[in-house]
């Protein structure tokens, strides 16, 4: 069974700008969800927090989930014990207690990390830790048909809280548009309100419907990022999107996206603004290249990143983790 603290409405509202009051009822909202579930945590086997089982900087939920007669797992894939407040919620940074991670970690049964750099992280705290990819379902994610357009679309996917990194890639495609011009097209989906006249950018917000439909119209996906603590602990899920879908990807080499990315062969590695802007080039003005390696990066997701290729591990370790 499920439990989400926000469904994609209330997710607008909360990470969205304003909307003051409506936040506080949403946390509201949030704390008799979890109010609930403890009442009828005896009733399953496992819970399993993704993350953290409330907004705020408490584990008060999860210390009261430790007390009952039931496994407790945690999963995070990302850096999630440093301080990341959306620009949106500043005012609320207060409510906010990073520092928690360690002592969620702490009262789990099992650990899910969704790399190395993580792992590292929660072993610290936790003797049973395993790393469990990010994975995609290739089922439902599937390529689907886009009208046909005489312009290469370079596209960058994420969200409000993380379009900070899709502008580490703002001065490479000012020259890509300075030297290719109108033949190339930059889309950004997750961000309705963010702009770029000079690019021609009008950001999409995303959305669970259009959200295949969206991302196949890429030629081209990027995924830049800074080489920070931060992005260290990502877990290559931009990227992994766009490879399921058979778009060639090029991404920052931090983190686990060296241990994803075999550089062009199944997608492209770019570090200085030199790289990134040979191996776009070279991804623009090659429609055969494109398709080569956005084959190849569909693989890739299926046979390593997968829901397919990794259940069996969570149902081995589910299954030891009851038997103990």
């Amino acid at each position: 069974m499920l439990s989400p603290l926000l469904n994609e409405k209330d997710d607008k509202i909360f990470y969205g700008k304003r909307n003051i009051i409506k936040k506080i009822l949403i946390v509201f909202k949030g704390w008799f969800l979890r109010k609930s579930d403890l009442n009828r945590a005896e009733e399953f086997d496992i819970v399993f927090i993704f993350r953290e089982a409330f907004f705020t900087g408490s584990y008060f939920f999860e210390k009261q989930f430790k007390k009952k007669k039931t496994k407790l797992v945690f999963d995070f894939d990302d850096a999630i014990w440093i301080d990341n407040v959306s620009n949106s919620n500043k005012a609320f940074a207060f409510l906010k207690d990073a520092s928690k991670t360690s002592q969620i970690i702490k009262l789990c049964d099992l650990v899910f990390a969704g790399n190395s750099y993580l792992k590292d992280y929660a072993l610290q705290f936790n003797n049973n830790v395993e790393i469990i990819p990010t994975t995609i379902d290739t089922i439902e994610y599937q390529k689907v048909h886009v009208p046909t357009s005489e312009k290469v679309v370079i596209g960058w996917s994420g969200s409000i809280t993380t379009i900070q990194h899709f502008e580490y890639a703002l001065s490479v495609l000012k020259k890509l548009k300075a030297k290719y011009k109108d033949t190339i097209e930059i889309k950004v989906i997750g961000d309705a309100n963010y702009a770029n006249a000079e690019l021609g950018i009008k950001g999409l917000g995303w959305n669970k419907q259009t959200e295949l439909y969206d991302l196949s119209s890429f030629d081209i996906g990027i995924m830049p990022l800074p080489d920070d603590e931060w992005a260290n602990g990502k877990c290559g899920l931009k990227g992994l999107q766009y490879m399921a879908l058979e778009i060639p990807t090029i991404m920052s080499p931090v983190g686990v996206n060296t241990e994803i990315i075999q550089d062009g062969k199944n997608g492209f590695l770019a570090s200085s603004e030199e790289e990134w802007l040979t191996r776009l080039s070279l991804l623009i003005e090659s429609k055969e290249l494109r398709e080569q390696v956005g084959k190849a990066g569909r693989n890739t997701v299926v046979t390593k990143y997968s829901v397919e290729a990794n259940k069996d591990k969570y149902l081995d370790l589910f299954n030891q983790l009851l038997t103990k």
